[in-house]
């Protein structure tokens, strides 16, 4: 029993170390550092070093464990003064968008492949969720809109939850009760799933700013514990989880709490320690010998989603949305392109195979392939297909997390900016930029040397900067360095206010007024 134990323990150390390692060597090659994980799972397998495992329940489970912590990392890290504008677009993407991608992968892999409806439908269901753990690792390296951005993680974050609701009830014989009990079982079990994750998110709110915790590291612990308890919650009540989960994760995430920075970065660990554990027992249940006749459905399968069934959801899906219309062709063609599948497919896969359901083995194969294919086309061309279609936004300012305890008893965020090339920032004088009270650049880094400026300090390109913010100005701060960076230094004159344009559209410029606004 030792003896077995304690080579469980070398293994799975081994793995973990080999497998944070990987990150570092799938950043330099450019490759999605899943695809690593699933190879690790692979070569220690049946078909590499010989560990034999095929246990589908099991993945199953640990798959579900996986999510909920990936979920409520998702949630804890998202702003809700992000997620507030495209919250509808999203949320008709992770409904109503679900269930076109259904139909249109259903219809077409019925009269492609030959297969009965509920398979057919069962292939959509698997396959219509984008991944929060792909999505989230992969679009926060790029300089991308923060409107597409916070779209592509909320819809990621709240459409596993109608998913899984759908792979469940067509894993299951049919019941025989009426054609609406379906469909009002899944209203249900959102509504009470969001319900949930609020009252569990607002109390746990309040009890983490007001208890007096003996030690510090206790936080990041109840904190994550509340997400879960969210999702167990909303089991409770037969309400969907992982719905609970995300919304507690934001409502916990945007509170000023005690240690937050501890809070975040403790979940951004257990995050990635459910992602190489998912990813690797992912690559470990496959068997590489009977993914050989996988491949031809796989590429007929993603055509029909890559081409057809995503961007027809996304455009279904903006028409009653002011912020979906705002994106325009440019935002919405990139929103289908974005739809990154992970691991979440693979573990929905795995549940008709543990209810035995026919044609279920050659779904998780297909699957599997397919997430391989889509992995390493989709997220491998994000950069390039953000350039193409002209929506990249090189002068964001994004937030880095440090564990500094000023900032934290300041309530302030520290942000990083790069002065790209044909921004109107370059020439500005620092005492030009005119902050609001409560933010200052504190730090600029030129050609590799960084230095304190003065008000004097002329900023050129390829100038990076350290922006210190509370968190009442946060906004603010992002929206004039936006306006400076269009229109320079007399931006209130134009009319220039720094709000996020729709990508690949400029903003609209209002005329003079005939005098020149203070703040410029």
């Amino acid at each position: 029993m030792t003896g077995d134990l304690d080579r469980a323990l070398l293994i799975g150390t081994a793995v973990l170390l080999v497998a944070v390692a990987a990150v570092r060597l799938s950043t330099r090659l450019g490759l999605p550092s899943l695809l690593v994980y699933l190879l690790i799972g692979v070569v220690i397998g049946e078909s590499g070093l010989g560990i034999p495992f095929d246990d589908a329940n099991l993945t199953r489970t640990l798959g579900f464990c996986a999510l909920i912590v990936i979920i409520a990392e998702g949630g804890l890290t998202s702003r809700w003064s992000a997620l507030r504008p495209v919250l509808a677009l999203s949320a008709t993407l992770a409904t109503a968008g679900v269930a076109v991608s259904v139909a249109v992968v259903g219809v077409l892999v019925h009269l492609a492949l030959d297969l009965d409806w509920r398979l057919a439908l069962l292939y959509g269901a698997v396959l219509s969720s984008t991944d929060a753990a792909a999505v989230f690792a992969t679009l926060r390296r790029l300089r991308l809109p923060p409107r597409l951005v916070a779209t592509l993680e909320a819809e990621s974050g709240m459409n596993d939850a109608p998913v899984v609701l759908l792979v469940v009830l067509l894993s299951a014989e049919a019941s025989g009760r009426s054609w609406w009990h379906e469909p009002v079982i899944v209203a249900y079990e959102l509504v009470a799933g969001v319900v949930v994750g609020l009252l569990v998110g607002g109390a746990g709110r309040m009890l983490l700013r007001r208890a007096a915790l003996p030690a510090a590291g206790l936080y990041p612990i109840a904190a994550v514990a509340l997400t879960v308890l969210a999702y167990a919650a909303g089991a409770a009540v037969h309400a969907s989880g992982f719905l609970a989960v995300y919304v507690a994760g934001v409502v916990l995430g945007n509170a000023r709490l005690p240690h937050r920075r501890a809070i975040l970065g403790f979940a951004d660990g257990l995050a990635w320690v459910a992602q190489i554990g998912l990813f690797v027992l992912l690559g470990l249940l496959v068997s590489p010998g009977e993914l050989g006749d996988a491949w031809a459905p796989a590429l007929v399968v993603g055509g029909a989603l890559a081409l057809l069934a995503r961007p027809l959801s996304v455009w279904i899906s903006a028409l009653p949305s002011r912020a979906g219309r705002g994106l325009g062709w440019r935002g919405q063609a990139f929103l289908s392109w974005a739809g990154l599948r992970g691991a979440v497919p693979i573990v929905l896969a795995t549940i008709p195979m543990a209810r035995a359901a026919p044609g279920a083995g050659r779904l998780f194969n297909v699957v599997f392939v397919l997430v391989v294919v889509f992995t390493l086309v989709q997220a491998g061309t994000l950069a390039q297909v953000a350039r193409l279609l002209g929506i990249t936004a090189p002068t964001e300012a994004t937030e880095i997390h440090v564990e500094t305890a000023p900032l934290e008893r300041m309530h302030a965020d520290l942000l990083q900016l790069d002065v790209a090339q044909g921004s109107r920032l370059s020439g500005v004088h620092i005492d030009e930029l005119r902050l609001p009270v409560g933010a200052s650049v504190t730090l600029v880094v030129r050609d590799g040397a960084g230095f304190v400026p003065g008000p004097d300090t002329r900023l050129r390109t390829g100038d990076s900067l350290l922006i210190v913010a509370t968190a009442q100005v946060r906004d603010l701060a992002e929206r004039r360095m936006r306006a400076i960076s269009r229109r320079g230094r007399l931006a209130g004159w134009f009319g220039e206010d720094g709000r996020e344009a729709p990508p690949g559209r400029p903003r609209r410029r209002r005329r003079a007024s005939g005098r020149p606004d203070k703040r410029s």
